[in-house]
C-alpha cells in the first residue's frame, strides 16, 4: 500500500506543480485553491508512504515522479522543447527511480 500512496503523492505533485502556472502568482482564487489542495494532499500521501518506506528512497521517488511528470506535461501540453539531451536526462531519472524501487524491500 505504501507504494500506491507514494505514486499518488507523486501524481499530486505533478498536479500542484502544473497548477502553479495557472495561479498567476496566487492571484487567481480557484486555481490557487486547487493548487494548495493538491500540495496538502501530496504531502499527506507522502507522509502515509513514509510510515513503511525509507525516507531517502520515498523522497527521491516522490520528487522524481513529480519532475518527470511535470517535464512531460510541459512538453506535451505546454509546448516546451523535447530535445534528445532533455529526453535522455528524463530517462536517467526514470532509471534512478527504478533502481531505488528495486533496492528497497517491499
Amino acid at each position: 500500500m505504501a507504494w500506491l500512496y507514494l505514486l499518488t503523492a507523486g501524481l499530486l505533485e505533478i498536479a500542484w506543480a502544473v497548477g502553479l502556472k495557472y495561479t498567476h502568482g496566487f492571484s487567481r482564487p480557484v486555481p490557487s485553491a486547487l493548487t494548495v489542495a493538491a500540495m496538502i494532499a501530496s504531502i499527506w500521501f507522502l507522509a502515509l508512504a513514509l510510515k513503511s518506506l525509507p525516507l531517502g528512497t520515498a523522497y527521491a521517488i516522490w520528487t522524481g515522479i513529480g519532475t518527470i511528470g511535470t517535464v512531460i506535461v510541459g512538453i506535451v501540453w505546454l509546448g516546451e522543447a523535447a530535445g534528445a539531451f532533455r529526453l535522455a536526462c528524463i530517462f536517467l531519472i526514470v532509471a534512478g527511480i527504478a533502481g531505488l524501487k528495486a533496492s528497497t524491500p517491499a
